[in-house]
């Protein structure tokens, strides 16, 4: 038992091979699934984003054994701090760095073991996003419940007041979420109509609404064509969106050309990577801690 009273748990991954079912990565660290629900975590452990009841750094995949027997099928990383959901118990678990309210728990604290939140205990869970210091999470009934930091509007509320406890987001009432997406300090979701939105810190256009205006509840982006989407990712300061016809657009920060459209002009609004017009995009995967 550690001093401040925090139990160490965990060891290095060994028995049978197991195969790696999610993997995710924060700003310093990493988490894997593997087959037989097994969790792993590795990396920078200061602020107990690893889990394992201390502070300290993990060379090598760990086993993180307070989560064994929970059945948890999906893991995903904030910058500091990580989530993970069981289905068969309908709960969602976070732990890390707990500054901003970023996970759920009623308060700033950090957490150095895997916790349950109790605000979304008992909801059936499709997905779970997190940003720098924000998270989502989308239920199967298509609603979307958001917590965290929110000082440009991220968390869709309405309000720049942080939420240190989920909150349902009320905007989307009437409207079926398939998934969300969290950059740094901004948020993108597609519908199950295939509508794409954006929200919170818009500096970059990477809100996709034709300007550089913060948004603090969703706002529907114009398509060209009107063109359906089923997916979204957001870098630290640019989104990506596949549509259903397998076309990439990009949008926002292009310092780096990380928009792909040959150039290193931000652009307001999506736009179609020309250079992949050949190609059929099935999924994109971005990180708001590398894109910086």
């Amino acid at each position: 038992m550690a001093e401040d009273g925090r139990a160490a748990s965990g060891s290095e991954v060994s028995g049978p091979i197991r195969q790696v079912i999610l993997i995710s990565a924060g700003a310093s660290h990493s988490v894997a699934l593997l087959s037989g629900n097994i969790v792993c975590s590795w990396g920078r452990g200061e602020d107990g984003q690893l889990g394992h009841g201390d502070a300290e750094d993990r060379p090598t995949p760990t086993q993180l054994s307070t989560l064994d027997g929970l059945d948890i099928i999906s893991i995903t990383c904030g910058a500091d701090h990580t989530t993970a959901y069981s289905e068969s118990r309908m709960e969602v678990y976070s732990w890390g760095w707990g500054d901003f309210g970023r996970l759920g728990h009623g308060n700033s604290s950090d957490l150095f073991t895997p916790q349950p939140i109790k605000a979304l205990h008992s909801l059936k869970i499709r997905q779970i996003a997190c940003g720098d210091s924000h998270c989502l999470a989308v239920t199967m009934d298509g609603e979307v419940q958001s917590w965290g930091r929110n000082q440009n509007g991220q968390l869709g509320l309405g309000t720049t007041e942080d939420s240190l406890v989920p909150q349902k987001i009320q905007a989307f009432q009437g409207v079926s979420i398939k998934m969300v997406a969290a950059g740094a300090e901004h948020t993108a979701a597609v519908t199950e109509d295939g509508e794409l939105y954006g929200w919170g810190w818009g500096r970059y256009g990477n809100l996709g609404l034709g300007d550089r205006n913060d948004r603090l509840v969703p706002e529907k982006v114009s398509l060209v064509k009107g063109d359906k989407m089923i997916m979204v990712a957001c870098g630290w300061r640019h989104t990506i969106s596949v549509s259903s016809s397998g076309g990439l657009y990009t949008y926002g920060w292009s310092k780096y050309g990380q928009l792909g459209h040959g150039d290193f002009e931000d652009h307001l609004t999506p736009h179609k990577v020309e250079a992949l017009q050949d190609s059929y995009i099935s999924l994109v995967i971005l990180s708001p801690f590398i894109a910086v």
